[in-house]
């Protein structure tokens, strides 16, 4: 009988994509695919740095597995096995802990591994300076809208950040691997696609994990326009100091690239951007943002927001919410700032009291909220294009317009997967 398999995936889009190509590969393996919350033979747990909780959430769900399953193997991979090896295989009824470059060799791990109550778990791991190659992956979760990795790692190392440690030097897929794919996700009925990486706007350091930019992120788009079959490309997330005029004009006139943005911010203060090692000062920000609206009047923009940095005090704050106020953006992440142990932020003071950064951070997603509500009324009364999402939920769908505006009506199943004409 074929083993089964659950994955759950923390984190990012490019986590997702990576869950689905782990899950795929197991399933040309042999293995079964299971639901999370069912009983599987083996389990595997892809996580996040990012997230306050890292361990705490992986300690959490290896207990409800341990309930459920007490005999099933269990894995821990993605970034937080990459920063936390030992931590996580401490975890009781953790089996195997692989580490960034060992991730996609999951398949052979299992083949090799035999679960016993009184060892530690594996750990398969390694110095992330050896981690050069390029695994491409995407989401198939369902017919509708994938994500794509066409990137990994950072070179930037901004203060606050570990994705350099838990994912290595910035290298990318090539051009033809990015556009087969496409290809192969257009032959499974996705109609849009949304470009992941770690630093997209990098996109172009050698698969091979070279130094040398061979290709630049406007290539890849100019390229990505051409291949039929996919109505739809999103930019998930580009630095402004990346975002290029050219890359702005070049989705103002295309009919593939959405109109749409998302553009990290982190704050509105030079003095905390300065502080937060970040390659660019808010005067270049308002520039991309202005570009942008010129061009495109309708576009979408979003932005990240890191509230309560180490030395962030009320004038900063204020400066940031002034400045957020005042831009044509129309909606926030907002992220309140945690410590991460081996970065630089970690030795900054003042350090902000938690209760001012949450405070901090409800201020700036209210106004997120207004941000939204503004933008979308903006629209109504107008016809935009729709692509409706297969899933439904309490006899309702939704979808995304071309600008991400969401759409909800009663679910129809023919129009599930379907780009319509819309009366906002």
């Amino acid at each position: 009988m074929n083993k089964s398999v659950a994955f759950h995936t923390l984190g990012c889009k490019l986590n997702y994509s990576e869950t689905s190509t782990l899950s795929r590969t197991l399933e040309a393996e042999g293995f079964v695919k299971k639901e999370f919350d069912e009983a599987a033979d083996v389990y595997v747990i892809n996580t996040c740095s990012v997230t306050e909780n890292a361990d705490k959430e992986c300690r959490m769900l290896v207990r409800r597995i341990q309930k459920r399953a007490p005999e099933a193997m269990v894995v821990i991979t993605g970034c937080y096995a990459q920063l936390k090896p030992e931590a996580i295989a401490n975890i009781e009824g953790v089996d195997l802990v692989l580490g960034a470059a060992e991730k996609f060799n999951l398949a052979r791990h299992l083949s090799e591994l035999t679960k016993s109550e009184n060892s530690k778990a594996k750990i398969c791991s390694c110095d992330i300076e050896d981690v050069v190659g390029f695994n491409s992956s995407f989401s198939l979760n369902d017919r509708t809208r994938a994500f794509l990795k066409v990137q990994d790692g950072c070179d930037y190392n901004c203060s606050f950040c570990t994705i350099p440690l838990a994912r290595g030097h910035s290298r990318s897929d090539s051009i033809e691997g990015v556009l087969n794919n496409m290809r192969e996700l257009a032959a499974a009925g996705i109609k849009e696609i949304v470009l992941t990486g770690i630093n997209l706007g990098d996109f172009g350091k050698g698969y091979d994990g070279g130094k040398t930019k061979e290709t630049t992120f406007f290539d890849l788009v100019q390229e990505m326009d051409k291949v039929e079959g996919i109505d739809r490309i999103r930019i998930s997330s580009i630095e402004p100091n990346l975002l290029t005029n050219e890359i702005i004009d070049f989705v103002a006139g295309s009919a593939r690239f959405m109109p749409h943005f998302h553009i990290p911010l982190q704050s509105g203060s030079n003095h905390i951007l300065a502080a937060m090692r970040r390659r660019y000062r808010k005067e270049l920000y308002a520039d991309r943002i202005q570009r942008i609206k010129e061009v495109m009047p309708h576009c979408c923009i979003g932005a990240d927001v890191i509230v309560g940095f180490p030395g962030e005090t009320d004038e900063h704050f204020k400066e940031t919410f002034d400045f957020l106020h005042e831009l044509e953006i129309s909606y926030l992440h907002v992220f309140t700032y945690s410590e991460r142990p081996n970065t630089l932020a970690a030795e900054l003071k003042p350090i902000v009291p938690v209760h001012v950064r949450n405070e901090r951070n409800k201020a700036l997603r209210n106004l997120s909220y207004q941000k939204m509500q503004y933008f979308t009324n903006t629209y109504t009364g107008t016809r935009r294009k729709v692509l409706f999402e297969k899933a439904q939920t309490n006899n309702l769908m939704e979808g995304y317009t071309d600008n991400y505006i969401k759409v909800q009506t009663p679910y129809r199943k023919e129009w599930a997967n379907t780009i319509m004409e819309w009366d906002l």
